[in-house]
């Protein structure tokens, strides 16, 4: 049994990508990981798989982050259920589109903010007091690279994901004292479907952005959450910037050519 056999962890937007990795990583450490994100089927497969290769204790529910409403009930479901989480994983968001922004898609920004930063701040507000009331608890948020500098056609992107920065560094604040810890993982390029939701289904200019480099794997983020869960109670790892090797900034990456 791992050694977070036993705790209770909640992962937001693991139906793929970074989220899947988590639970996965979770799961082989003996917690009961708690799934949530908008598809189902999704879902259900990553149940199935765990079931099969790891066993233990899950849970998959679908949620929708940016639905307040829907947030507050499954909340109050799992806090009724379960008690306080020991750690919750805030990863549901997206980047769409890589326009400037006086081309930009207002459909597009809306999005990102609802997902990125208030459904994060619906999450977590649901789910906090409940930690703070049993004195311990881990929130780790997924943030990016983007988080500390920006790029071209990056702009309401990255302003959600300095958003997300600005709150994990805020909460730290808010809960000291409290014994719950606050982390973020930044991760830069990391090959999932962000690139292909991005740019709505466009394989071809998704797989571009990876193009000449071994950029990061969901396995290899998940590793770092894992390693921020697993820190001792006095230690607490505040930020971890994780770039591929290949990756010194947004804007600096060295490719080679086919």
């Amino acid at each position: 049994m791992g050694t977070l056999a036993g705790k209770k962890v909640l992962v937001t937007g693991a139906s793929s990508g970074i989220g899947e990795a988590c639970a996965t990583a979770f799961a082989r450490e003996g917690a009961l990981v708690i799934v949530a994100a908008r598809r189902r089927q999704r879902l259900d497969a990553l149940a199935t798989r765990l079931g099969r290769e790891v066993g233990g204790a899950f849970e998959a529910h679908t949620l929708d982050v940016r639905d307040r409403a829907a947030v507050e009930r499954f909340a109050a479901d799992i806090s009724h259920r379960h008690g306080a989480l020991d750690i919750l994983v805030n990863n549901a968001g997206l980047a769409r589109g890589l326009a400037p922004l006086h081309q930009g898609s207002v459909e597009d920004w809306e999005e990102m903010i609802d997902a990125n930063l208030k459904g994060l701040l619906y999450v977590t507000r649901a789910f906090l007091p409940a930690m703070v009331a049993a004195g311990r608890g881990h929130v780790i948020n997924i943030g990016s690279i983007a988080g500390h500098e920006t790029y071209p056609g990056g702009n309401v992107y990255c302003a959600t994901k300095h958003g997300v920065t600005a709150i994990t560094r805020g909460l730290a604040m808010d809960l000291l004292g409290t014994g719950v810890r606050v982390s973020s993982v930044d991760p830069g390029l990391v090959e999932t479907e962000f690139s292909a939701v991005r740019f709505r289904g466009d394989e071809e200019r998704a797989r571009a952005v990876y193009t000449g480099l071994q950029p990061l794997t969901a396995a290899d983020v998940a590793e770092a959450v894992l390693f921020c869960a697993t820190r001792p109670p006095h230690a607490n790892v505040r930020e971890l910037i994780l770039v591929p090797t290949a990756q010194a900034s947004v804007a600096h990456v060295v490719r080679k050519s086919p």
